[in-house]
């Protein structure tokens, strides 16, 4: 399928994915909010930020977005962040002001260095559309944005932020070369840590690790059983308390 010659995670790069979960619009908005607030985090610490892609919904909202992320220990900071993170709030789409309950999924894959993933290019498919802009419409004339399927696993990706349809191939690969690292190191751990994943867990995607409770103005992180307040503050990217306890 693929040759991996002792890739390792960059400690300083990391591609951010932020999908909408349960919860229709209202996921989509929270997967939008959730967006925000790390690109402003990710400004307040002098990191640069590249969109890759990215999918719009109703009303502003996100169905997903992709943003690769480079600057000091990236990788190593944000990297359990990756889970579904549930928000409890009132949502704009509500008029009788009930509290709702939806979730949006984060992960975070590494950008590697050293030898590089090597991908037959008989595994792929490499197809080109138009740019999209917000609410689908086209926003270029050519087919620069590509999209790579990779056949043994099904794994799909896509690139349309770059004016090139080089550059956006090149984003491509190198977003799939993450995913397919990533899936590796997830079936290596698998199998060494069966057992104690049953018992305890891993904060792994599929587990809820963090609660937004707006009437409440709390954060809690359910892996920790920690909380913090001042929820506003959080969302607009003051989270170095909150990941202060995974800064290397």
């Amino acid at each position: 399928m693929l040759a991996n010659k002792e890739s390792t995670p960059s400690p300083d790069q990391a591609i951010l994915e932020i999908r909408a979960g349960t919860g229709g619009v209202e996921a989509g908005l929270f997967a939008r909010d959730l967006h925000k607030m790390y690109l402003r985090y990710a400004q307040s610490k002098g990191w640069k930020t590249q969109e890759l892609s990215q999918s719009s919904g109703e009303l502003g909202s996100i169905r997903e977005v992709i943003t690769e992320v480079s600057g000091n220990n990236v990788y190593s900071i944000l990297k359990k962040e990756a889970g579904v993170h549930r928000v409890q709030r009132v949502p704009q789409t509500e008029s009788q002001g009930r509290i709702h309950t939806s979730a949006a999924t984060v992960a975070v894959l590494p950008k590697l260095e050293g030898a590089e993933i090597k991908i037959p290019l008989s595994d792929l498919t490499i197809t080109t559309f138009r740019s999209s802009g917000p609410g689908g419409q086209n926003v270029n004339k050519v087919e620069t944005a590509v999209r790579i399927t990779h056949i043994p696993t099904g794994v799909v990706v896509s690139s349309q932020t770059s004016r090139s349809q080089q550059r956006n191939r090149e984003q491509a690969q190198e977003l799939l070369a993450s995913k397919l690292y990533d899936m590796m190191d997830q079936q290596r751990k698998a199998k060494v840590d069966d057992l104690r994943r049953a018992g305890v867990g891993t904060g792994e995607r599929s587990e809820k690790i963090k609660t937004y409770n707006f009437p409440q103005n709390r954060l809690t992180d359910h892996r920790l059983k920690k909380s913090w307040h001042n929820l506003e503050k959080i969302m607009e990217g003051k989270l170095d308390k909150v990941l202060g306890y995974r800064t290397p």
